[in-house]
């Protein structure tokens, strides 16, 4: 029978077998856990840095940036053209960029794409334009193209005020009838076009500052065509009342 010693020594030994146990089941659950933050840690180490993935956020949010609203981001882009071109590439787009107006801009890429007639790149889609939306996009950029003219090339306060629109695009859509009428179709196409990034929003004088995204936006010869064809259809207007008249007298 055994003594209480040698039953307390018998206990001890139990609690030793025990921790030793513990002991070693919490090595191996260490070494299962090593390769897991092994591979974290190249995960990490793989990932694109920081301020090229805020760049090209910032890029897809709002379709530019601009040095003048977001230099530390525009310099992360131009410092980063290759990394951004990577990123864009799997969704059919890429990285413009207009140094001189401190502008990098996402485009769509051509190429492959061009020659398939029923596919249309989503984003292009999505920002598809009007009639008086393309027009007013012609008027203002002529604006922009005659500021840059005369204060150089990379300025960019080019203001134009609701009422020298107005007459600008009764030229090619006709008049509407009141000057309340006029101002609010300028108002509502100009709102519209703010969602664009084109134009700022009006201040307290009704005017509004063209951005300079607006020499990118569309190709100059599409926009001379728009408006050739518009200037056809009001002289093709005009000359059977013209014609009417004539008759008349």
């Amino acid at each position: 029978m055994a003594g209480i010693f040698d039953r307390i020594a018998g206990a001890s030994g139990a609690d030793d077998t025990e921790l030793t146990v513990e002991s070693m089941a919490l090595d191996e659950g260490m070494d299962d856990e090593q390769p897991l933050m092994s591979a974290a840690i190249q995960f990490d180490e793989r990932r694109t840095p920081q301020r090229v993935r805020e760049a090209v956020q910032e890029m897809l949010k709002y379709g530019l940036l601009e040095e003048s609203h977001k230099p530390n981001l525009y310099r992360s882009a131009l410092a980063n053209i290759e990394a951004v071109d990577t990123i864009l590439e799997p969704l059919d787009l890429a990285m413009g960029i207009d140094e001189v107006r401190g502008l990098v801009f996402v485009t769509v890429r051509q190429g492959e794409v061009a020659e398939q007639d029923d596919w249309s790149h989503p984003l292009v889609r999505r920002q598809r334009l009007n009639l008086e939306q393309s027009l007013l996009i012609a008027i203002l950029r002529q604006q922009f193209i005659a500021y840059e003219q005369e204060s150089g090339t990379g300025a960019s306060q080019a203001l134009v005020a609701v009422d020298e629109l107005i007459p600008q695009l009764q030229v090619y859509l006709g008049e509407l009838g009141s000057e309340a009428k006029e101002r609010n179709r300028i108002i509502t196409l100009l709102d519209q076009l703010k969602g664009h990034g084109l134009v700022s929003a009006l201040d307290a004088h009704d005017r509004v500052i063209i951005r300079p995204i607006i020499t990118h936006l569309a190709n100059p010869e599409n926009l001379q065509a728009l408006v050739v064809w518009l200037r056809e259809q009001v002289k093709g207007a005009t000359t059977p009342a013209a014609a009417a008249e004539e008759d008349e007298a």
